[in-house]
């Protein structure tokens, strides 16, 4: 299958968009390039912060995964709408589907249930309402989607200071760290031994991302994994009672103390260039000690999907 044949699928699973002349604008871009587009959202359906009320959104979940012309499911935005949404999915439905589900932020929830259900991957990527609908879409973001679906395998790399020496291979999972720990003790939180876990958040002060990792730590998660990479953490304040207590110090005191290599230098979060991850995928993470690689394969793509 090429990107011309392809349907896409607009959800709102979380919050509503924006801005909403973004999806057209979105649309229109796509349909340029001759990919069919299926909108099951509607802006003048949204309920209270959210895209529409919990029937609705699952509703368009169900429809979407239906849709014999669909072969990708994106997101129109993350915020927040996910975990209200968990114990109705129908997790073997979507596996069964064989559709490629994308989104990153609260689309972490659906992932991680997802794969903790049936062991079906998925795309941690772009959204469609602040990517494809932006007025100056950041053309990298949009490229590394492509290239990671047109597969068959998918690189991205990063530098980072203090980075370990390491050469490591497993299963690549994460998304956003609060999300990741909101379904922590749940059912929707798969066990991965062996894994690469990659992790982002926004507005999250270092003392917090630090007591979420060391909760994975308690928990006995962070010790089956083979390394962990952060991604951005940005949009906090620091205090005045911080007292020189940074993202700087709390990076140094992780590493001191959680029982698994931790690099830094991912370009993934709530930044506007942001590389996509195919959740659940194969992955070889080569560090030099500074720079460093991971190779992914064994993901679905436009065709294998």
């Amino acid at each position: 299958m090429t990107i011309s044949k392809l349907g896409i699928a607009l959800v709102a699973p979380g919050g509503c968009a924006p801005e909403p002349d973004a999806i057209p604008r979105g649309i229109a871009r796509l349909e340029a390039h001759g990919i069919l587009v299926h909108n099951y959202y509607k802006h003048e359906e949204r309920h209270q912060r959210f895209g529409a009320t919990d029937a609705e959104r699952l509703a368009q979940l169900e429809a979407a995964a239906a849709d014999p012309d669909v072969q990708v499911v994106m997101a129109i935005r993350g915020q927040y709408g996910m975990t209200r949404l968990l114990a109705d999915i129908d997790f073997e439905r979507m596996a069964a589907s064989g559709k490629i589900f994308v989104g990153y932020s609260d689309m972490t929830a659906f992932q991680m249930g997802l794969y903790a259900r049936t062991g079906a991957p998925s795309y941690a990527g772009p959204m469609f309402a602040g990517d494809f609908g932006a007025q100056d879409p950041v053309a990298f973001t949009l490229d590394d989607f492509w290239h990671c679906l047109a597969g068959p395998t998918h690189t991205v790399s990063g530098h980072g200071a203090a980075n370990p020496r390491l050469d490591v291979t497993g299963t690549v999972w994460g998304g956003n760290l609060a999300m990741v720990m909101s379904v922590a003790g749940t059912p929707y939180f798969p066990r991965i031994d062996g894994g690469i876990l990659f992790l982002e958040d926004i507005a999250e002060h270092p003392y917090r991302v630090e007591r979420m990792l060391l909760q994975l730590m308690h928990t006995g998660v962070l010790a089956r994994q083979r390394a962990v990479v952060l991604g951005d953490f940005s949009g906090y304040r620091l205090a005045p009672a911080d007292n020189g207590y940074n993202f700087d110090e709390m990076l140094a005191h992780v590493r001191a103390t959680l029982p698994v290599p931790v690099l830094t230098g991912l370009e993934f979060g709530h930044i506007p260039r942001r590389v996509t991850i195919p959740f659940g995928a194969q992955g070889r993470l080569l560090c030099d000690g500074g720079q460093w690689k991971l190779t992914m394969s064994a993901y679905p793509t436009l065709q294998r999907a």
